[in-house]
């Protein structure tokens, strides 16, 4: 029927290029027949035949979605269709295949999203690569689209899932960049006219929107990718490359956008631009991907404060990936700077305060232990890298702005570790000697409810306190700094309120043991009592009313109150003890 078909209108339509809509339907109609019937053969001579190309040329461009699920139908040999495909993509027209490729795209079944765009990567490449003016525009919708379905597939996260890409995320990754290669190197070659500069706009805007997506989310591994090329660790250095390539330098996208304003290539239309630097600045410094194109003129502290910013974003987000860029970014960026360099005024901008606070939250309430771990490393390592009066000025700010015990515990004992340093090593900034150590320890040796304070809550900071005054009042009684009276003071009145606290608690908590155990003993000889007289039923239900708890866990806990407060009472006393000898 096909065959009939074309041979009855192909007689008139070879004298004649005033195709009316009712011929575009019949050449469809009779193209997709071909195709149903599975008869390639006939619809590709057709389409070859010189004396049909203006025909082909008028209406073939129809053909394309009919061709393209042919293509990817797994049960049928597609080298046929692709011919005629190929051969559509270069006779019909630019506009008319640009659209109804780029719908294609647009239209591609959620459960065949890779497979849909690699075979129509080529096709529309090979239009764009026909257009002249509109070539520029044309590339930005292209990749706009590619991207929105390429960003629907799942990230692997670990190099098996990579390897095995289920989904296709990395096969699309490799076809993208094929894909974009031919634009590259024409931007690259012409870079003075105008078509290059939109060129290098589009590819910008690409490059940008591949960072945040899927860049962003990838977990990359740079020892264990050498042993084998990864996909995805490609992706990123090529992203990387084509930006040297489009750009006049990487620091002009990633340090001076903060201070200049709004970029108007990446704002017009860019997807999360913010996201994007952060995820460059990993690949740069964590990475060292292009590290080698990189300018190594600005100093490390220029380029911890410009990292701030992305190193901030990443933290503030709750997905393990970004937060693991972040700390690793922030790792990368402190080790670069000179131990104990950063000054105190940095501690007044604005990204300097949030970092730490984000990090605070992630060593607190992070779900995932590898990370609350890895943040509090992070944290030491930045507490490290300033001077004497910054750690001064943090370490005052700290303790009184967070409540979290365990993090007010972290500073007092950086505070005992600053004074052994300096007195170790005969250190002159003084910030942690004399009557700076002395105002430092009135905000910092405190209990802040006073005798109505947690002891429980408040265990990891009141032992630091305790630890550091035994510490400082035997170190004080050996080398005399001046300080002593100051510091026996500060001393006599932190245990005078803590023994109150103490006196108080161990009461409290004796007696609730006591009476937990005399009414195990009564629940005991009730049940035995009552077996055979009560239902199992009952029983049950007067248990938990007594709580959720079971009671031997009640009982454990109670008990490990009082051994803590044994503790707790038993520094007091050392503490007291040193200061009566000292007076003989």
């Amino acid at each position: 029927m096909a065959r009939n078909q074309l041979e009855n209108i192909v007689q008139r339509w070879r004298t004649t290029e005033d195709f009316k809509s009712e011929d575009h339907e019949l050449f469809l109609n009779a193209g997709q027949t071909c195709i149903a019937q599975c008869d390639s053969s006939q619809l590709l001579d057709f389409i070859k035949e010189d004396a049909n190309q203006h025909i082909v040329r008028s209406m073939g461009s129809g053909l394309l979605p009919a061709l393209v699920n042919e293509v990817l139908k797994k049960d049928r040999s597609p080298a046929q269709y692709q011919a005629i495909l190929n051969h559509l993509v270069q006779i019909c027209s630019v506009k008319e295949l640009l659209e109804i490729l780029l719908q294609q795209v647009e239209d591609t079944d959620p459960n065949y999203i890779a497979d849909s765009i690699i075979v129509l990567m080529p096709l529309i490449q090979s239009v764009l690569l026909r257009m002249s003016d509109s070539k520029a525009p044309g590339l930005a919708l292209a990749l706009d689209s590619l991207q929105k379905q390429i960003s629907k597939l799942p990230v692997p996260y670990s190099h098996k899932q990579e390897k095995e890409d289920v989904y296709g995320l990395c096969r699309c990754c490799t076809a993208v960049l094929t894909f974009v290669q031919p634009f590259v190197q024409e931007a690259k070659n012409q870079d003075t006219n105008s078509v290059a500069t939109e060129l290098r706009a589009a590819l910008l805007k690409f490059c940008m929107k591949s960072l945040s997506e899927p860049l962003l989310q990838v977990q990359l591994d740079r020892e264990e990718n050498l042993a084998e090329i990864s996909p995805l660790w490609n992706f990123a250095t090529e992203i990387m490359a084509i930006l040297a390539v489009i750009q006049e330098s990487l620091p002009k996208i990633l340090f001076y956008h903060p201070f200049r304003g709004t970029d108007t290539i990446l704002e017009k239309g860019a997807c999360h631009p913010h996201e994007s630097r952060a995820c460059m600045a990993y690949l740069l410094f964590v990475q060292l991907i292009a590290i080698e194109v990189f300018p190594a003129v600005f100093s490390p502290v220029f380029v911890l404060r410009c990292n701030m910013e992305y190193i901030n974003l990443l933290l503030s987000r709750k997905d393990e990936s970004w937060i693991l860029k972040g700390l690793d970014l922030y790792v990368k960026s402190l080790e670069r700077v000179t131990d104990c360099s950063l000054p105190a005024e940095l501690l007044e901008l604005k990204q300097f305060h949030e970092v730490p606070q984000n990090l605070i939250k992630i060593m607190i309430d992070c779900p995932i232990q590898h990370l609350r771990g890895r943040s509090l490393l992070v944290f030491q390592l930045f507490i490290e890298r300033l001077n004497g009066e910054a750690k001064h000025t943090f370490f005052r700010r700290i303790m009184k702005t967070s409540h979290h015990a365990g993090v007010q515990s972290i500073i007092i004992k950086n505070i005992r570790n600053q004074v052994e340093l300096c007195r170790k090593s005969a250190c002159q900034d003084g910030w942690f000697e004399g009557t700076w150590l002395i105002s430092l320890l009135r905000d910092t040796i405190t209990l802040p409810q006073g005798h109505e304070t947690d002891l429980l809550h408040g265990m990891d900071r009141i032992m630091e306190s305790l630890n550091l005054l035994r510490y400082l009042l035997i170190k004080e009684r050996e080398i005399s700094t001046g300080i002593w009276i100051e510091l026996c003071h500060i001393a006599e009145s932190y245990t005078k309120l803590l023994r109150v606290c103490l006196s108080m608690s161990k009461s409290y908590y004796g007696k609730e043991l006591k009476r937990l155990r005399e009414d195990n003993k009564t629940k005991a000889k009730e049940f035995k009592e009552a077996s055979g007289k009560r239902s199992v039923q009952s029983l049950i239900v007067k248990t938990e009313t007594l709580g959720s708890m079971p009671r031997e866990a009640q009982d454990k806990v109670l008990q490990c109150a009082l051994v803590t407060y044994d503790l707790m009472e038993s520094l007091v006393v050392r503490i007291e003890e040193i200061i009566k000898e000292s007076q003989k």
